[in-house]
């Protein structure tokens, strides 16, 4: 592995960022650490790389490329070059030799600029170690999240993840406590909690204007009773590392309709819609409910339908329902209009992408005060992101937040599997009383050769 040396001022920059951690009132970062005159000079930028360039991470990695202060140095992809949705279309174009380029004309026509070039990898063992790398996006398919997240991690790295954080249960554990022991800065994509509607939303449930929270509709995806793409078994494109984009999952005959993109609607690699989008619309549930820190007391699948051919095996139609101290009941799936909807003794609030509702329109008019409570207020996903390396606050999408929004999901497939309600300690996050439960949810079904370390 080629090495890469770095200037005494940039293990300076980095360990003084790693330092305030230990600070407990968050800390700006001096202009002479991070650049002079007002300006972030390109060789004290915070540098960046990207794990899993496809669609998702190549979107990412744009994004944080326009933020202040940044510089992408490093890409890493098994695929060298992929295609989105609309297959053979050049402005479509993903994977490893198309987010180098993609980087590199960025920097091209910046004035002043030290920029050396974008690095591609294999590999996510070496774009890790990186000495000069701060932080790391990681963009792959969820069977990979934990793996490369853990590995960053304990490279020293700040990591922006993906939702859903983890693929498996376990794997959301051993982030949350590998993030806490590296007091690392941690943003998961879940992009909604920097959306001013949701964050509207939340705000007016946690101050009450809807009275006692009753129940809460959480609406996400039907899953696909269908192969998405052509599901002819074949050797897999020369451009692609096959086993290595497999990695800990059970090896399957490769084919189109669970390649990229496609590869989330089975559980080998993804969860289907409900693992996909929960860490959404769930994500927003628990902020405006509270519980970002603790979750359910009893959970169950009711009414999951499947795909009648084995191309894929996530539910197509799915309901998980779910029930919180003080009364609260949920229900998360398909049979819920997209988006978060709170019902309190007062009324109701339902929000979604680009729209929010509500049972009194007057709590919607501009200027209405819905009281001294204040959530999170994060304007820009990838700026709180890089705001937070610098400051070491924490992000408004952390990894212990992130892993208690999608647990119901991850505790409803254990549901599903035994045919019965999941009776839940959030506090201990164990099963209570079910042993075949318990081991089931903490499993990890991984081929020989991979661990968590």
């Amino acid at each position: 592995m080629k090495k890469h040396s770095q200037s005494s001022a940039g293990r300076s920059r980095r360990q003084f960022l790693k330092n305030t951690a230990l600070v407990a009132a968050p800390m700006i970062v001096p202009a002479s650490v991070l650049g002079k005159g007002g300006a972030t000079a390109p060789s004290e930028r915070i540098t960046f790389g990207t794990i899993g360039c496809g669609g998702q991470g190549m979107a990412d990695m744009d994004r944080l490329m326009k933020v202040a202060g940044t510089q992408a140095v490093a890409v890493c992809d098994v695929d060298e070059l992929h295609y989105g949705k609309h297959e053979g279309r050049q402005g479509d174009a993903r994977g490893r030799d198309a987010a180098k380029l993609r980087v590199e004309q960025h920097y091209s026509n910046e004035k002043g600029s030290d920029f050396k070039g974008c690095d591609a990898y294999s590999d996510y063992h070496e774009i890790c170690a990186r000495e000069d790398i701060d932080a790391m996006i990681v963009a792959t398919p969820d069977h990979w999240h934990a793996l490369c997240t853990l590995e960053a991690l304990r490279n020293g790295k700040d990591v922006y993840c993906e939702k859903p954080v983890t693929h498996w249960f376990a794997e959301g554990q051993a982030v949350v406590a590998e993030v806490a022991k590296q007091n690392a800065i941690f943003q998961t994509g879940s992009q909604q909690r920097s959306d001013q509607i949701f964050h509207q939303g939340v705000e007016l449930v946690q101050n009450g204007v809807i009275g006692k929270i009753k129940h809460v509709d959480i609406g996400l995806p039907q899953g696909h009773s269908e192969p998405q793409a052509d599901a002819t078994v074949k050797d897999p494109p020369a451009s692609l590392d096959y086993e290595m984009w497999t990695g800990p999952s059970s090896m399957m005959p490769y084919m189109k309709a669970r390649s990229h993109w496609n590869w989330r609607w089975h559980t080998n690699y993804g969860g289907g819609q409900l693992m996909d989008w929960i860490g959404h619309h769930n994500d927003i549930a628990h902020w405006g409910m509270g519980m970002d820190q603790s979750g359910p007391s009893k959970v169950e699948a009711v009414g999951w339908t499947f795909p009648a051919s084995d191309v894929y095996d996530s539910p197509v139609d799915y309901d998980v329902r779910c029930e919180y101290a003080g009364g609260i009941t949920t229900s998360i799936g398909s049979v819920n209009p997209m988006g978060c909807k709170w019902t309190g003794e007062n009324g109701w609030i339902h929000v979604t992408r680009g729209k929010i509702t509500a049972s009194n329109s007057e709590w919607l008019v501009e200027g209405f005060s819905a009281g001294d409570k204040k959530a999170y207020n994060s304007p820009d996903h990838q700026t709180n992101f890089v705001d937070g390396i610098k400051t070491r606050k924490e992000c408004v999408a952390p990894a212990a937040t992130a892993h208690r929004s999608i647990s119901p999901g991850h505790i409803a497939y254990v549901s599903q599997k035994v045919g019965r309600a999941i009776q839940w300690d959030p506090a201990a996050e164990k099963v209570i009383g079910d042993d075949e439960a318990q081991k089931l949810l903490m499993a990890l079904p991984w081929r020989k050769g991979y661990e968590l370390g």
